[in-house]
């Protein structure tokens, strides 16, 4: 590692050691620690590659693998001992991809109005989509399929303009040098097997160089992290392995810590998240894969009100979708991507290359903000009965119209009085017949940055 030579003020006398170890060792110390090292490349630059991903707000995730087959929990189900490992593997020859459309996958995708997807390449159990130079286990080699199914995926993403993520899984509960095999049993510790833990080292490493040499990915997505430390799977050295070959690439936060945004799962943040950079990944039923027997789909408001409390808190949603063993798409999952691209073309304006919105005291509901802060949109949940109200808003709005169909509105502020400071609540009439059968989106232009009132009132002394 390199160490960092103070610059010295050549008008600076360092009479003793003591100045010397006082001025060397927060450097020293600073550049030997993993965080600041994450830190350290330019600040302006990381924002700067970070910033499609900011704008896209919307991500479908792919989770496509041998578990199809049967309809079963995802590697998980032989870990956990539901199944056994031999009876998991017998899944291959169901994997036929038969009905492997790539070209109307990507399609159907950029019409969602998604701006990136994830794809599996290799889940836990350790099959690969791809025709990998390390190991057997992959749809090429293992599967009815015999053929590469993710090379054609990423280049029709290409074609659409869509952004190529891939999820990778850390372990590999499959390979027969790596230390997890069963929830309750391991093939061995690192402390007693180095040289078999190198050995796996090379072969995750290796793939992850495949990967990145062939479809050079805007986004990695890890998982798995949580059964070593950063410094057994060397994450700083995959990190930088990664970035060598792509400085513009972006890692999530399931490399120990290594990543570059943070991905809670299932369970949408109550409270606006510190991290900058954030995607709530979820599913549209309960299961991650295709499950034949799992019905229990959300409908398409659930979906939306979803998604526009992420965006309105400053994140991305990764909505996922599982294929079929023969690669067909389940007819709800498409029928859902369908609706939700019809509102999300509608709304693009309030959706897209926005910031999080205003808190959630002001307005109860969802919002979004242009990135000049001079337009505040509103997702206005159900029918309002006439009205929606915004309180604290000490902005003049200069118009007001409805998101999709440009219909002007107008509003008043009640409660306003000369002797406080107290802007009023602000009430906007929106008739029922311009209200989207989803939810309506409103669009608010101020008279310049957003202002609003967040003190507690005022008594009146004199009138």
């Amino acid at each position: 590692m390199k160490i960092i030579t103070p610059i010295m003020d050549t008008n600076v006398k360092c009479t003793s050691i003591k100045n010397i170890i006082t001025i060397l060792v927060p450097l020293l110390v600073l550049s030997f620690c993993p965080m600041h090292a994450q830190e350290q490349p330019n600040n302006i630059k990381n924002e700067d590659k970070m910033q499609w991903f900011k704008d896209a707000k919307l991500g479908i995730f792919i989770h496509w693998g041998l578990y199809a087959v049967s309809g079963i929990d995802e590697s998980w189900s032989f870990f956990n001992g539901y199944i056994s490992h031999e009876d998991y593997l017998k899944q291959t020859s169901g994997f036929s991809a038969k009905n492997y459309d790539p070209a109307s996958w990507a399609r159907l995708i950029k019409e969602s109005g998604a701006k990136y997807s994830v794809i599996t390449s290799k889940h836990h159990d350790g099959f690969a989509l791809w025709n990998s130079k390390y190991g057997h286990f992959n749809a090429v080699k293992s599967s009815a399929a015999k053929k590469d199914v993710l090379s054609p995926f990423v280049k029709e993403l290409r074609k659409n303009n869509l952004k190529v993520g891939i999820y990778y899984s850390l372990p590999d509960w499959s390979y027969g040098d790596y230390t997890h095999f069963l929830r309750d049993s391991m093939r061995y510790k690192i402390s007693g097997s180095p040289k078999r833990w190198n050995t796996f080292l090379n072969y995750y490493q290796g793939q992850l160089k495949e990967l990145s040499n062939t479809y050079n990915p805007d986004l990695y997505w890890f998982d798995g992290d949580w059964e070593h430390s950063a410094a057994e799977w060397e994450a700083p050295k995959v990190r930088q392995m990664l970035l060598d070959k792509n400085p513009n690439t972006i890692l999530n936060s399931r490399l120990k810590g290594h990543g570059d945004y943070a991905t809670p799962e299932q369970g949408m943040p109550i409270t606006r998240p510190k991290d900058k950079y954030w995607e709530l990944c979820m599913t549209m039923n309960n299961s991650w894969g295709f499950q034949k027997n799992d019905h229990d789909y959300k409908t398409i408001d659930q979906i939306i009100g979803i998604f526009t409390d992420v965006i309105g808190n400053g994140g991305n949603l990764l909505l996922d979708i599982g294929p079929k063993a023969d690669g067909s798409i389940p007819a709800e999952q498409v029928s859902i991507l369908k609706d939700l691209g019809q509102w999300t073309s509608k709304h693009k304006e309030a959706i897209y290359a926005t910031i999080s919105g205003i808190p959630k005291e002001h307005f109860y509901g969802p919002t979004t903000l242009s990135k000049d802060k001079k337009t505040l949109y509103l997702f206005v949940k159900g029918n309002p009965n006439g009205e929606v109200v915004v309180r604290g808003l000490k902005n003049k709005i200069n118009r007001i119209w409805v998101v999709g169909n440009g219909t002007k509105l107008s509003h008043k502020v009640v409660g306003k009085v000369y002797w406080s400071h107290y802007p009023g609540i602000t009430y906007v009439g929106l008739p029922d017949h311009v209200l989207d059968e989803h939810m309506t989106v409103l669009a608010l232009l101020l008279d310049g940055e957003v202002d609003l009132y967040r003190e507690d009132g005022a008594v009146i002394e004199s009138n």
